[in-house]
């Protein structure tokens, strides 16, 4: 189980990816006092931790009032991700998530300071998407018992507490590594969830196809 929870913590790592929210993060709370930077900050990893956790439980459940097999998800699942791996690594960024060109900053920033920035876009979809939602429903699909689905809520507590750090420092971070470093970043973890995405694809033809594999 422990190496199973570090490569559910791996996948939150590099497909809940809060570096590449880190600039439009900057751009809606420019202005803002650091108390409410912070604020901004904590209900968008709180958003995330609700995502997974709401997942993790009612995921399957979900499945299957949809009639769809595990088998069929955790297959489709992986394909997704192994398509986002594949942009990642060419330095495309993740296609299931917008450009941050697509969002009025401009307009948000003329609003007064709220919440619901922090919810979407940088949430969801900028840090916690399409992929992210599967991957969680594929793992708690995998898993059995109250000591197992809790560990895939720590790992996602870990991870938005990593996110909040992140974000925090958002500014020392793009200083930092400037747009060549987080580059650089996200195509070695590209690489890594391709790595991740061929698990869940075997594992899911290993159940679609018991007597091939």
């Amino acid at each position: 189980m422990n190496t199973e929870i570090i490569k559910i913590i791996l996948a939150f790592m590099v497909l809940i990816n809060p570096f590449s929210a880190l600039t439009l993060f900057l751009d809606l709370t420019r202005g803002y006092s650091m108390r409410n930077r912070r604020k901004v900050a904590r209900v968008a990893c709180l958003t995330i931790f609700i995502t997974i956790s709401f997942f993790t439980v009612a995921g399957e459940t979900l499945l299957k009032a949809l009639g769809i097999s595990i088998g069929s998800f955790q297959l489709a699942g992986g394909i997704l991700v192994f398509l986002i791996s594949l942009n990642m690594m060419n330095g495309e960024g993740n296609p299931v998530k917008p450009d941050q060109e697509n969002f009025d900053v401009d307009h948000v920033q003329d609003a007064p300071p709220t919440m619901a920035s922090a919810v979407v876009p940088i949430a969801i979809p900028m840090m916690i998407g399409p992929g992210g939602i599967s991957t969680v429903i594929i793992y708690s699909s995998q898993v059995s018992g109250i000591l197992q689905v809790s560990a895939i809520i720590i790992a996602g507590l870990f991870i938005s507490l990593f996110c909040y750090l992140a974000l925090m420092a958002a500014g020392r971070i793009s200083r930092l590594l400037g747009d060549t470093g987080l580059n650089i970043m996200s195509r070695i973890m590209g690489m890594l969830l391709a790595a991740v995405s061929i698990e869940i694809i075997v594992s899911g033809l290993r159940t679609l196809f018991p007597a091939l594999i």
